[in-house]
């Protein structure tokens, strides 16, 4: 440990190093092209998002309650990777792997913030689905836009509430053994496991958080679509189940593609013993990927999406097309 610092309160005094060393694959020849893969990644994550959230605010018909949402998950995407990838870049590629200890826990706090929000707002589109389809005459009235901001609004406070709590946990360690973090970024299991004094509250944070802004998310979606399915058995005519269907598609792919990866980590970390090499891979792939894939799956899978496009690009066709005449003209 390089230097530390002692924080002392009424009972203890903590011992915190002044910097964290964030460690890289071990043994692995070539690993710099997993990070320019990485680069590419948020490369397609920023263009996507942006060219989404451009859609949606130039397109009139996409004003409503589901595309605030919809706009919201792109943000939260962009912020994400752009909170995690540019970081990991800099570390990797360019050898900073030495972190102060604020700039960590900073990192740890956006990482974690902005996922907690991608997994909230799966859940708003969820909750927009199940009224859609199971309450389709109140719709409008139930899923208005005052109400969506309202639930995003109420994301943010309770994302950022848990995590400055579990962050600010952080500075009740010791760690007087090492400062390295076998990890990819600040990540906080490795963070604990560094520890050398009771850490009981921070496990308990720890499980707490993960339980009710990831799994509890998963479990209540889960449940709306139960409800859904159970709304389209009673839908007589088959065309009419076909549609109802089609306008969740897009919906579950993305929830199975940010979800999945997750809970296939976890299973495998508890089942078997994973090389750390291999969670790097798995957990930065899982963090990495679905934001660069989920404005691709918007653009392709939803028709109203592709209809405001078409309209957009016709409309910009025109707008050129009299530009060029009246400069003829003049």
């Amino acid at each position: 440990m390089s230097s530390v610092q002692s924080d002392s309160s009424t009972n203890e005094t903590f011992v915190r190093p002044a910097t964290f060393f964030i460690s890289d694959f071990s043994n692995i020849p070539h690993a710099r092209y997993h990070y320019v893969f990485l680069s590419l990644v948020y490369v397609m994550t920023v263009l996507g998002n942006s060219f989404i959230m451009c859609i949606i605010y130039l397109a009139r018909r996409l004003h409503t309650a589901k595309y605030i949402a919809v706009f919201h998950l792109a943000l939260s995407d962009l912020c994400g990777s752009s909170a995690l990838i540019p970081k990991i870049i800099d570390m990797f590629l360019f050898d900073h792997q030495v972190v102060s200890y604020e700039a960590c826990l900073t990192n740890m706090f956006f990482v974690y913030h902005f996922m907690n929000l991608q997994s909230l707002t799966l859940l708003a589109l969820a909750y927009d689905r199940l009224v859609a389809i199971c309450f389709p005459l109140r719709y409008h009235a139930i899923v208005t836009k005052p109400a969506m901001f309202l639930i995003i609004g109420m994301m943010w406070i309770v994302s950022m509430t848990v995590f400055s709590v579990l962050v600010g946990l952080v500075n009740r360690m010791s760690f007087c053994r090492s400062n390295v973090i076998n990890s990819y970024f600040c990540d906080y299991a490795p963070i604990c496991g560094l520890a050398c004094n009771d850490i009981s509250i921070n496990i308990l944070m720890g499980n707490i958080s993960y339980g009710l802004l990831i799994c509890t998310p998963l479990i209540l979606i889960v449940i709306s679509y139960f409800c859904i399915s159970m709304a389209l058995l009673n839908i007589a005519h088959g065309a009419d189940r076909i549609k109802a269907i089609k306008t969740c598609t897009s919906h579950l792919i993305l929830v199975a593609m940010f979800y999945l990866p997750i809970l296939c980590n976890v299973v495998a970390s508890v089942t078997t013993p994973l090389h750390p090499n291999v969670q790097i891979i798995n957990n930065s792939l899982a963090q990495t990927i679905p934001p660069m894939l989920n404005p691709i799956i918007y653009t392709l899978k939803t028709e109203e999406v592709m209809q405001s496009i078409k309209e957009l690009y016709k409309r910009s066709k025109v707008n050129s097309t009299k530009g060029r005449k009246m400069k003829a003209v003049g």
